[in-house]
């Protein structure tokens, strides 16, 4: 029996770890971690994406492009380009610099710029979507895939309002629910379209900057304003052409011959009754249940809100009603029979106008995302050497803080509490984690001698011509992008 060859040794990669966030991956050669943000080249952690640089020289709106340094000659001005900390690695563990310290001068005085990708466990999204639709209770539960993700909150003039993510949906539930919050707030804030359940309410797509989808209809307008609102703003042009106007809404139902805007114009009682809560003359609440219906109520014929006429205060054979919602989206004209019960009729073209202005003064709906967090922690040592100074200095107005360029409101009060518009963001702008947690870009802007008087790391500022040459650690790759603002978010 001949003795077999000796098999090959089988050898595995050699892994290295990735500290670029709490998992601490170990990623072999060639393969990405968990995050699909960092990866193993050469024996070296790699941001997967490039850098991304906002260019003023770049068309507003333009497509990202590689940003080429052949077309480059080695010249630019103070505002010209704003390195924005999308692509650019993060400060975690957070005992080191930021990865970019960015020294330029703008108008004459040197600021810098101080750019990483911070990890956010505080954060979430509030949520603006313009409907009068009902889209659920006041502290409903709001789901994705199932687990909760948020709530509604407080509507606003013309708008439902909802709030989701936080710390207690990423991390103070289940892991699926952990999971799902992460993934829908990744998907909210880089712009993506995902659909939502309100328990006890409708089916919602939300992306930021297009027309909700609610249960299935996509919304065209919000409404001019509520009932009482439209009836100031539309009186005198229904004056002389109908007799009485109802314009429906859920919050406050108007009624133009009692309304103030109507005495003013000496407009003669009718005998309508409307069945809601008298608020104040000519203005109704609760004159019907939310919904999808007329003026974001749950009716679809609008004479449901309607009690007997009054002979005895003005109603008569012949009287005209016009009803409307508050964009004008659904209307109904109609005269009073020998027995004062409406009977339905053709809009007169006279009026066509006017319901065609509502509609015209309606704006396009759209759904708005804001990113909020809370940019606190350890992330400022990334900054400073000390860092409540960074905060100080961020509440006196020192320090400004922009998301991937974008300006943000930072909340009065303790901490660095943030707000963001995610469209006025590069594409792509954020990531996550599988903690979990969101990754954000974050940029802080000051004058050079006032981060010298926090404490900042002023050793490790580099030009913005050197960064865009040699790149830094966690790769070289830069692209640029024309802003999606106008601005360079400096």
């Amino acid at each position: 029996m001949t003795d077999r060859p000796p098999r090959p040794e089988k050898t595995r990669p050699e892994k290295i770890r990735c500290d670029a966030c709490p998992v601490m991956c170990y990623i072999a050669e060639g393969r990405i971690g968990a995050c699909d943000r960092y990866a193993n080249q050469g024996g070296r952690i790699i941001r997967c994406d490039p850098l991304t640089v906002l260019d003023r020289r770049i068309a507003k709106g333009d497509e990202v492009k590689p940003f080429l340094k052949a077309d480059w000659d080695g010249t630019l001005s103070g505002d010209d380009l704003f390195v924005t900390a999308v692509g650019a690695g993060t400060t975690y563990p957070d005992y080191k610099p930021a990865p970019f310290i960015v020294s330029r001068e703008l108008d004459g005085a040197d600021f810098v710029t101080v750019v990483t990708e911070a990890i956010f466990s505080y954060c979430g999204v509030k949520i603006k979507i313009d409907t009068d639709r009902h889209l659920g209770p006041e502290g409903a539960v709001v789901r994705a895939k199932g687990e909760a993700v948020g709530l509604v909150i407080t509507s606003e003039y013309g708008s439902q309002m909802l709030s989701l993510g936080g710390v207690d949906h990423l991390t103070g539930g289940s892991k699926p629910e952990g999971r799902v919050t992460c993934d829908t707030l990744l998907r909210l804030c880089n712009r993506e379209a995902v659909e939502l359940s309100v328990d006890g309410g409708a089916s919602v797509i939300v992306q930021a900057g297009q027309p909700p989808i609610v249960d299935g209809q996509r919304e065209e307008r919000m409404r001019v304003g509520c009932g009482s609102a439209t009836i100031g703003m539309f009186a005198s042009q229904w004056q002389g052409l109908v007799d009485e106007v109802v314009v429906v809404d859920d919050h406050i139902t108007g009624v133009v011959s009692e309304h103030q805007a109507g005495k003013v114009l000496g407009w003669p009682d009718t005998g309508i009754r409307i069945k809601g809560r008298r608020s104040t003359p000519g203005r109704y609440f609760q004159v019907a249940e939310p919904g999808l219906g007329w003026g974001g109520t749950d009716i679809t014929d609008p004479l449901t809100i309607l009690g007997e006429w009054n002979p005895k205060k003005g109603a008569r054979p012949g009287l005209t009603l016009l009803m409307v919602s508050t964009t004008g989206e659904q209307f109904a004209y109609y005269t009073l029979d020998d027995d004062l019960v409406p009977q339905p009729r053709d809009l007169p073209e006279a009026l066509r106008a006017s319901v065609e202005l509502i509609a015209e003064n309606c704006e396009p709906a759209l759904c708005t995302v804001m990113f909020m967090g809370g940019a606190g922690g350890s992330l400022r040592s990334g900054v400073t050497k000390n860092p409540v100074r960074l905060t100080r200095s961020v509440q006196d107005e020192k320090t400004r803080v922009t998301v991937g360029g974008a300006p943000a409101y930072v909340w009065p009060g303790g901490g660095i509490t943030l707000m963001a518009d995610v469209t006025r963001m590069p594409d792509n702008a954020f990531g996550s984690v599988p903690t979990p947690a969101i990754v954000a870009p974050l940029e802080f802007t000051l004058p050079r001698a006032e981060y010298r008087a926090l404490g900042g790391h002023d050793d490790k500022a580099r030009s913005v011509d050197d960064i865009l040459e040699h790149g830094g650690d966690y790769g070289a790759d830069v692209r640029a992008v024309g802003p999606v603002t106008g601005k360079d978010g400096a």
